[in-house]
């Protein structure tokens, strides 16, 4: 994306209003505070439709488990079918964390998952059974894995000031004003990312500091780790027992026709009628996090008349397509994964061969 730099003084242009100043003082980053100890798990990821759930439950079978899930959808209640949400008998076969805890209203951020991930693999630990980690949520994998940085906690008066600026405004607006004080940050967003141009400007206000500072403090933080700057054995706290075992197809026309498959049941389910109740409610919004997920959005806006429903079908297996690149693009740039070909005819017993060397082997 081409860079946005500030704009040049011209003596009879107007100049752009300075951005409001912090409402806060500066908050200094700890990124080293984070580094902890994760007790022994296991992870299983994917992109959707590899299978996960029928691995998963396979493990559970044969081990002493209780599974967290690793999914930004399905904290949310009321939205079952539209994120493929495992049923009734599958939930009760064994202990499912993290699933139907949040009201879609209300967002559920990476922060809040690796606190409540990390005391649920503490307690699923101490009562003798193995954490076992699902999901296809490449951020929170990563954010358990390698920590968040240290940005400040979302203040609802400085982000409904935002939202009445963007209204008066555009956000194109805000995003110039960002480009201003965070070049960096603006530079990878478009002008009309709502979301993340918001919690950037968030931040400024808050603390004073570009968000691409806090990322910067965090990697000379970990550098300094890496190399033993900082006189402790802080490196060796970081690193976490663990085995992930990555679901990935060797032919990528199967997962295709696995979506395909999966959005047409979705269909067949009733997701048009769930969607229906969920914008009954009066209180939901197309920007919220939750109506942001695949095949929401794009049912959102069919209901909102901005295309035929006829095509919503195409859209939402488009959508999901492009999901499932990203998930798998994450996945490869992980060189300490475990991969099963999904499509392999005797993939749950390569996942079980897998899963049952490092629970019986815990050295």
């Amino acid at each position: 994306m081409r860079n946005i730099s500030a704009p040049t003084r011209i003596h009879f242009m107007p100049q752009p209003t300075p951005p409001p100043q912090p409402t806060a003082r500066p908050v200094c980053p700890t990124p080293l505070a984070r580094a902890h100890r994760l007790p022994r798990y296991l992870a299983l990821a994917g992109p959707t439709a590899a299978g996960k759930t029928a691995a998963a439950l396979a493990i559970a079978a044969q081990h002493r488990v209780e599974i967290i899930s690793v999914d930004s959808a399905l904290v949310y209640r009321g939205m079952d079918i539209g994120t493929a949400k495992p049923d009734a008998a599958e939930l009760a076969a064994v202990p499912h964390h993290l699933i139907n805890i949040r009201d879609p209203l209300h967002a559920y951020s990476a922060a809040e998952f690796v606190a409540d991930a990390s005391a649920l693999m503490h307690d699923i630990t101490e009562r003798g059974k193995l954490p076992l980690l699902v999901g296809g949520t490449m951020l929170y994998f990563k954010a358990l894995q390698d920590g968040l940085d240290d940005l400040p906690r979302a203040d609802p008066a400085i982000r409904q000031a935002l939202e009445q600026e963007a209204a008066q405004k555009g956000w194109p607006a805000l995003h110039a004003e960002l480009a201003l004080v965070d070049p960096v940050t603006a530079a990878r967003l478009a002008p009309a990312d709502a979301q993340r141009i918001a919690r950037a400007l968030e931040v400024y206000r808050i603390t004073g500091l570009p968000m691409a500072s806090f990322h910067t403090i965090k990697n000379v933080a970990c550098s300094a780790i890496s190399t033993g700057a900082t006189g402790q054995n802080d490196h060796e706290n970081m690193r976490h027992p663990s085995l992930l075992i990555s679901l990935e197809p060797s032919d990528r026309a199967w997962l295709h026709q696995r979506i395909a498959q999966r959005f047409d049941a979705m269909l067949r389910d009733g997701f048009i009628d769930e969607m229906l109740a969920l914008r009954s409610r009066g209180d939901l919004h197309p920007n919220l996090p939750a109506m942001r997920c695949v095949g929401y959005r794009q049912a959102w806006e069919a209901l909102d008349g901005l295309w035929p429903l006829k095509d919503l079908r195409d859209k939402g297996i488009f959508a999901t397509r492009q999901l499932a690149k990203r998930q798998i693009t994450w996945l490869r740039a992980n060189r300490q994964r475990q991969v099963v070909a999904c499509d392999a005819p005797d993939a749950v017993a390569q996942v079980l061969t897998l899963a049952r060397a490092f629970i019986c082997n815990p050295a």
